[in-house]
């Protein structure tokens, strides 16, 4: 899969320093790799011309922050002062406890051997540029270290690779660079030496937010604070949530035909089930479609109505520490308070990851795993196929469908055969995605990406971030790719974050136009396939 467009020469690092606004690269369509069955594209606008005496457009002429050029020496200076205080505490375990251990064991034991590489979907979407190796910004990040905080580094300089020389545009060209990958970790899965570069550049977004300040609005701004301050990191408040409930039962009526209630702060339930905000916003469909599901198995569940309460997302996992924790916090406490017997996640990648896997590094005591059970929910929704609570009947389902595996769930969960089986036993016509499993390539919207809006960083990330997935998705439909003869295609993506990316890249390619192409989470194949609702549950005529 993959295979890079033309060859290039091993990058001169030192390159990262260069003074100017001209960017590191000049990102051309026809350099980009192949995508059979996709037609023409639209070069690589470029950026309105009064943004260049503005902002910091040197990495590679996008950006995702707008970072101001400094207009005065000391406003250099304290860009790189920060950076070298911020990058001293990351390797401080009083300081950067959560992944310390392996940030030092990455940045020591990287043989350059350039495996990973061909691991990356964005190093090869982009035709191999040199910037989004992914062991470009961790090298960079390596030398400085060496020149500025150690011995061998301060005496001998580059005769150890300790050869940057670090100034404002370095600074700045690293938190734009930290934020063109997805921190997917299909690089660490590669690499012989268990080097991780997802988690060098997760903690190099650390130093950005906690000690700088600097990070897409999208996730810091709007969404971590916004989240804890607000209640969601969308902005809906609590009375927002009753509307969308009472919207959902309403909708519910109307597309199945059944009364179905939705439970708010229910004491005692057995599952607190929590969403990423985005579905109620984008995707209603998908939080009915949990209630349909819990309500027919009999099952004991409820969401809740306190502020952080109902929204799962965690953008902490991506940047912060602090917010990581205050969040998992918050979510245990509500569910301690409502006496539920565990939480459920919904279809959200990350959310899932944060809660379920890394709050182990924050909570602790009463607010333990071990106290309030934390799960994802694929499990549980095959679980609901293969108990027999529910009868169903694949024929309802008798079109192309194909999966896409949420990078945080599968490769760095371990989470990979439930959806499969699902998806199996009320699908006749699934195929496989080629790579897929832990071995599948990130959607091109991990890492924040999927969210972030700004300035013209979402061309970067439809013409190259989620390149790939698109090239797969074209792959795995391509003997039904004719409109006329195959008029529906599902791709199942069991994920908020994934199914933002994939929405705006199925745009962007116009594969709904082309070829039918539509995408969407389990939870709503499994209604579609009921045997007690008579009235599809999938739209098959509309893009949504």
């Amino acid at each position: 899969m993959g295979g890079v467009a033309r060859a290039r020469k091993r990058p001169n690092l030192r390159e990262i320093s260069r003074p100017g606004q001209e960017p590191l690269v000049d990102l051309r369509v026809e350099d980009l790799m192949h995508v059979p069955n996709l037609g023409g594209e639209d070069p690589f606008k470029p950026p309105p011309d009064r943004w260049w005496g503005q902002y910091d457009l040197s990495f590679d002429g996008h950006t995702d922050m707008g970072l101001p050029i400094p207009k005065t020496k000391e406003e250099e200076d304290a860009l790189v002062n920060k950076f070298l205080s911020g990058l001293q505490k990351l390797f401080s375990p009083q300081d950067s406890w959560t992944f310390v251990q392996t940030l030092r064991l990455s940045m020591d034991y990287c043989v350059k051997c350039q495996t990973c590489s061909d691991a990356c979907h964005n190093f090869l979407a982009s035709g191999g540029q040199e910037i989004y190796r992914p062991t470009h910004r961790s090298e960079i990040l390596r030398r400085i270290w060496k020149k500025y905080f150690t011995p061998e580094g301060r005496l001998l300089g580059r005769f150890v690779g300790a050869d940057i020389d670090l100034n404002w545009q370095v600074v700045q060209r690293l938190a734009e660079s930290c934020h063109r990958c997805t921190i997917c970790r299909r690089c660490a899965q590669r690499c012989p030496m268990g080097v991780d570069n997802g988690v060098i550049n997760r903690e190099l977004r650390k130093l950005f937010t906690q000690e700088m300040g600097l990070a897409p609005i999208e996730i810091f701004e709007k969404g971590c604070v916004q989240h804890l301050l607000v209640g969601s990191s969308t902005g809906m408040s609590p009375s927002g949530l009753k509307e969308t409930v009472e919207f959902m039962e309403e909708d519910i009526g109307d597309r199945t035909g059944k009364k179905v209630k939705v439970h708010v702060d229910k004491k005692g339930a057995d599952i607190l089930l929590i969403h990423n905000a985005g579905e109620y916003l984008s995707w209603t469909e998908n939080p009915e479609a949990f209630a349909i599901l819990f309500e027919a198995a009999g099952i004991s569940w409820t969401l809740s109505s306190e502020a952080v309460g109902y929204d799962a997302v965690n953008y902490g996992l991506w940047n912060d520490d602090v917010e990581l924790a205050r969040v998992a916090v918050r979510h245990t406490r509500i569910a301690k308070q409502l006496g539920v017997k565990k939480v459920v996640i919904g279809e959200c990648g990350h959310a899932t990851k944060a809660y379920v896997v890394v709050a182990d590094r924050v909570l602790a005591g009463d607010l333990s795993s071990s106290e309030i059970p934390r799960e994802a929910c694929l499990p549980l929704l095959w679980e609901i196929i293969r108990s027999g609570a529910i009868k169903f009947d694949p024929r309802k389902n008798d079109f192309p469908v194909t999966l896409h595996d949420p990078c945080n769930m599968v490769r760095m969960m371990g989470i990979v055969e439930p959806q499969r089986k699902a998806i199996k036993a009320i699908c006749p016509q699934f195929r496989e995605m080629t790579p897929h499993g832990v071995y599948n390539f990130c959607c091109g919207g991990g890492g924040g990406l999927a969210i972030m809006q700004s300035y013209n960083f979402a061309q970067w990330r439809n013409k190259i971030a989620t390149r790939m997935k698109m090239r797969q998705t074209l792959e795995a439909f391509k003997d039904e790719l004719d409109p006329d003869r195959h008029p529906f295609k599902y791709l199942c993506a069991p994920c908020s974050n994934c199914k933002g990316a994939i929405r705006d890249a199925i745009t962007h390619y116009q594969l709904w136009d082309k070829y039918k192409i539509n995408y969407g989470g389990l939870v709503e194949l499994m209604v579609n396939a009921m045997v007690d609702i008579d009235r599809p549950f999938i739209e098959y005529d509309d893009f949504h």
